[in-house]
């Protein structure tokens, strides 16, 4: 009866492992189907173009940072579990390239305790919610779009002002319900999801280092 308890066990354990594994890989192929998008590419192109005559040494950044995204993306999607230092560090190069195409019309602060980096989240969920603010809010000089990621407790908030575009963005709506997926065959930790009036905020479980 033993050794069935145990077989069960690792049954379940390897189906677990499995589905993690299965949402990784959607997360990824999301991740990467929104970078590659042809819009996103023109764009990031146009914008390296421009900077080459007018500012090479900008374009240089530029570059580096477009390339550090999808190394990024690509290196920690092979991981059910990344630091949130590498999360944050995503977010930083997605965040330079953002900054220089819209400029004023886009901030993001960031403040999150030394301490805290060495917890861990499921890779990409944060460079997700960033990319839904981004996706379904409208932006200009005298209404950027805010963006704040700070640690609350033993959660990770991510929240953005509502400025909803005039035409709605089309949406797969497999983001959010992505991460709670990976989150649910990590940790018995709920994500919160908690709209006001003025704000969509998301709240992360950060898992201990020794889960990382």
């Amino acid at each position: 009866m033993e050794r069935e308890r145990w077989k069960t066990k690792l049954q379940e354990e390897f189906l677990r492992s499995e589905q993690l594994q299965k949402e990784n890989f959607r997360a990824q192929f999301e991740s990467l189907k929104s970078q590659i998008d042809p819009h996103f590419l023109f764009n990031s192109l146009n914008v390296l173009g421009s900077l080459i005559y007018r500012d090479p040494g900008k374009a240089v950044q530029f570059l580096g940072q477009l390339s550090k995204v999808y190394r990024i993306v690509l290196e920690s999607n092979r991981k059910q579990v990344v630091p949130l230092r590498t999360e944050l560090e995503l977010v930083e190069a997605y965040t330079f390239l953002l900054k220089t195409r819209f400029g004023s019309n886009f901030q993001i602060m960031t403040d999150v305790p030394l301490e805290k980096m060495e917890h861990g989240l499921p890779p990409t969920a944060v460079q997700m919610l960033v990319e839904k603010a981004i996706k379904h809010n409208g932006y200009t000089p005298g209404e950027p779009l805010a963006i704040k990621i700070f640690v609350e407790g033993n959660k990770l908030v991510v929240a953005n002002n509502l400025q909803p575009r005039l035409e709605p963005a089309n949406s797969s709506k497999v983001g959010l319900q992505n991460i709670m997926n990976r989150y649910s065959h990590l940790t018995e930790e709920q994500v919160e999801i908690c709209p006001t009036e003025d704000e969509f905020i998301v709240k992360l479980p950060l898992l201990q280092e020794e889960e990382v």
